[in-house]
C-alpha cells in the first residue's frame, strides 16, 4: 500500500513550502489536492514543493502538481519543485509537467532564482 506524508511549513504569505515524502499516486493524490487547496486560494504566489523524500510519482500525482501550477497562474504565481530524487526528476523531464527552470537541486539554486525574480519585480520587468 502506498503512503504519502506531507508537511506544510507555516510560511509568510505569499511564500509557502510543502514537503512531500513517500508515494504520490492514484491512492494518495487526493491528500495533496486537499492540503494545497487552501494555499492556492489564500494569496500564495510562490509554492515550493520539496520532493527530497518523494520516492515515486504517478500520472495522478503529476496531474495534482499540474493543477496546482495552473491555479497559481492567474495571479502570476509560481510552483517551484525542490530537490526531486533522480527517478522523480526524470519523470518531470519526460512529461514536462513543470518547466525545467522551475526545478531546483539545492536551496542555493532556489534562493538565487527567487533573488533574480525579486530584482525583476523591483525594476518593473515583471
Amino acid at each position: 500500500m502506498s503512503r504519502l506524508t506531507l508537511r506544510i511549513d507555516p510560511g509568510d504569505s505569499p511564500y509557502q513550502r510543502v514537503f512531500l515524502s513517500g508515494w504520490l499516486d492514484g491512492s494518495t493524490h487526493a491528500e495533496l489536492d486537499a492540503a494545497l487547496a487552501p494555499l492556492l486560494h489564500d494569496g500564495t504566489h510562490i509554492l515550493e514543493l520539496n520532493l527530497a523524500g518523494l520516492d515515486y510519482i504517478s500520472s495522478a500525482g503529476l496531474r495534482s502538481i499540474f493543477r496546482a501550477r495552473k491555479a497559481l497562474h492567474p495571479h502570476a504565481g509560481r510552483l517551484l519543485v525542490m530537490q526531486p530524487r533522480p527517478g522523480v526528476r526524470k519523470v518531470f523531464e519526460l512529461v514536462k509537467a513543470v518547466p525545467v527552470e522551475e526545478v531546483f537541486a539545492s536551496q542555493q539554486e532556489l534562493d538565487d532564482y527567487l533573488s533574480a525574480i525579486q530584482q525583476k519585480v523591483a525594476s518593473g520587468e515583471l
